[in-house]
Formats: C-alpha cells, sequence, structure tokens
C-alpha cells in the first residue's frame, strides 16, 4: 500500500479575469477542507466517510456551488444533486432535485446505507430525507432539513437576472457580467455554445472529493447546485454514477465541467476502466480520457489511486482544486 491520499475540487474552468481576491478566498476554503481530510485519515477514518466529511464542509459555504449558495433555476429556486461512492463493494448512492435537505451529500450516502436503492430525485428523494428525521427527539441523522431560502444568495439573485438578461446559461456566476444593456449584448454574441444554448462564462463551481485511506480503499463524492439559469428539472453529471462520480477497487474519480458531455463520456469510468483494460497507471489514464473522451466538451477532475496516488486533469483554463498524500506532498492551486 502506498499510504493515504486525497484530492478536493471546486469546479473547472475558471475565468482569468476572476479577481485576485476570490482566487484567494478559493484557495483558503480548499485548504481548510483539505486539512480537515487529512486529520480525519491521520486517525484511521475511512475513506467513505472522509469523502462525505469534506463535501459537506464545502457544501456549507456559499463560495461554491453546492449547498448553500447553489445555482438557481429559471424559476430562481435552487435543485441540488449528489453522489457517493465506495470503491469497497461499489455500493453507491446518488440524489437529485432536493429543496429542503443542508448536505446533499448526507443524503445521498443514507440512500446508500439505508435504502433498498443506487438514486432517489425529486419529491421521492425529499420524501426518504423526511423520513431519516427523528422528530421526536429532533435527531436529523446526519440529514437536516431548512427552507430552500436558506441555499439562496444576494449575490446568486443578482447573477441569476443578468443571465436571464443575456439570454444564457451562466456556468461561472461568481463573475458579474457587466451592468449595461450594450456590453450584455456583445456578451450574449460572444459566448460559447452548449447543446445549442450560449454560455456566457464556463465555470461551474461543482464540488467533490476523493480519498484512498491507509487501507487502500478508495472513495468519492460529488455536489452541486447545477447551472445558473437551468430548466428546472435538469440533472447534470454529478449525481450519475460513472459520469461524474466512480470508485472501485482501483481508483476514484469525482468530476466536474461541462455535465452534458461528462455524462456523454462517463467520464468517472473512463479513468478506471482505462487502467483496467488498457494498464494505464492514474496520472496517464486521467490525461488520456481528459484528452480522448471529451470531445468538444470542456470538464476536469481529480482522482486518487489504491496504491495512494493523486492525480488531476482539466482542459480549460483552470480547476480549483487541492490535494495531499501522506508522503508530505500537498498542493492547491487553480490554474495549470
Amino acid at each position: 500500500m502506498g499510504g493515504w491520499a486525497i484530492a478536493v475540487h471546486g469546479g473547472a474552468g475558471i475565468d482569468p479575469n476572476l479577481p485576485v481576491e476570490r482566487q484567494e478566498e478559493a484557495k483558503q476554503l480548499l485548504t481548510r477542507c483539505l486539512n480537515v481530510g487529512i486529520s480525519a485519515l491521520r486517525t484511521n477514518c475511512p475513506a467513505i466517510d472522509v469523502v462525505e466529511l469534506v463535501v459537506r464542509e464545502l457544501e456549507t459555504d456559499p463560495l461554491f456551488n453546492s449547498g448553500r449558495g447553489s445555482a438557481l433555476t429559471e424559476h430562481g429556486t435552487v435543485e441540488m444533486e449528489a453522489s457517493i461512492m465506495d470503491g469497497k463493494g461499489r455500493r453507491c448512492g446518488a440524489v437529485s432535485g432536493l429543496v429542503t435537505v443542508k448536505n446533499p451529500i448526507s443524503l445521498a450516502r443514507l440512500v446508500m446505507d439505508k435504502s433498498p436503492h443506487s438514486y432517489l430525485a425529486f419529491s421521492g428523494a425529499e420524501a426518504f430525507a423526511r423520513q431519516q428525521v427523528c422528530w421526536c427527539c429532533g435527531d436529523f441523522q446526519g440529514v437536516e432539513l431548512v427552507d430552500n431560502e436558506y441555499f439562496i444568495t444576494e449575490e446568486n439573485k443578482g447573477m441569476l437576472k443578468q443571465a436571464k438578461e443575456a439570454n444564457s446559461i451562466l456556468f461561472d456566476y461568481r463573475i458579474p457580467l457587466p451592468g449595461n444593456e450594450t456590453c450584455l449584448a456583445a456578451a450574449a454574441e460572444n459566448v460559447l455554445q452548449m447543446n445549442g444554448l450560449p454560455i456566457s462564462v464556463y465555470a461551474p463551481e461543482t464540488v467533490g472529493c476523493v480519498v484512498v485511506d491507509c487501507q487502500g480503499n478508495c472513495a468519492a463524492a460529488t455536489s452541486t447546485g447545477g447551472l445558473m439559469n437551468k430548466m428546472t428539472g435538469r440533472i447534470g453529471d454529478s449525481p450519475i454514477i460513472g459520469s461524474g462520480t466512480y470508485a472501485c477497487d482501483l481508483c476514484a474519480v469525482s468530476c466536474t465541467g461541462e455535465g452534458e458531455a461528462i455524462i456523454r463520456a462517463t467520464l468517472a469510468r473512463e479513468v478506471a476502466a482505462v487502467m483496467e483494460y488498457r494498464g494505464m497507471g492514474l496520472q496517464e489514464a486521467v490525461n488520456f480520457v481528459i484528452k480522448e473522451k471529451l470531445d468538444e466538451g470542456k470538464a476536469g477532475l481529480i482522482a486518487v489511486s489504491s496504491k495512494g496516488e493523486v492525480a488531476y486533469g482539466f482542459n480549460c483554463t483552470g480547476m480549483f482544486r487541492g490535494c495531499a498524500s501522506q508522503d508530505g506532498f500537498m498542493e492547491v492551486g487553480l490554474w495549470e
């Protein structure tokens, strides 16, 4: 065994004009969450527990697009999704369309541990969440329910307004578009396209964590609010096992970026597949799938192997990420 390793991400496709103060806030949050995971791993906490713990931290902070601070739908509401997978036995749980669950990743964990299913969505997922609450003693058992307004920030309300004015899906809703009509019109004309719809700036800011523990067990977790101004009912790659999240006895992977492209590529599973069937090492496998499997889509991913290796890759301007391993390696970065 090569010891433990951990990686976290907060989204791929950072705009090069991202303000310095926002860059520093992101680095500080990633460092804090990385240290939470490292501390847990040093006490021999299992990989599956560590990924849930770290993603809960990310969901609670409004800086990235998950939990509080999630992107808003076309109707100004929040619909969150998440998934978690334990490489030991390839057990998994996923949820979509959540509107009251404070930490979606923990509900995904409960779907895995306490339901007969792998994936619950919308009203069914919400009903399952309510069943986990012990109303007589107030024990939430990891699933606290809050009003949808808890997740909505004033910043995101402004971004949704600008997205509607530009008739656009905003991937990086943290970077305000200029407020005048001329600039908005120019932004709407000079953008990327996703399935025929304009994208203002590419940076979804989904969050994720991958871990291999001291026993060589791998786990992955991913959580997101999706896209600003998305259609209600839209489901991205984050809750889809094999696309946004995957873990097995070889590795664990969490993806971020253009969800529709990641789904088409089954990106997370591809990393494991080329390791298993083509004998590639972890970083080689990551590089291969990023280059060969995304077509024209933009995305990034983080990964760990059962040997204690850690890797990442992306084909856009940058990716919020942090990684560390038992041998003393640690890195927090944004750009290539």
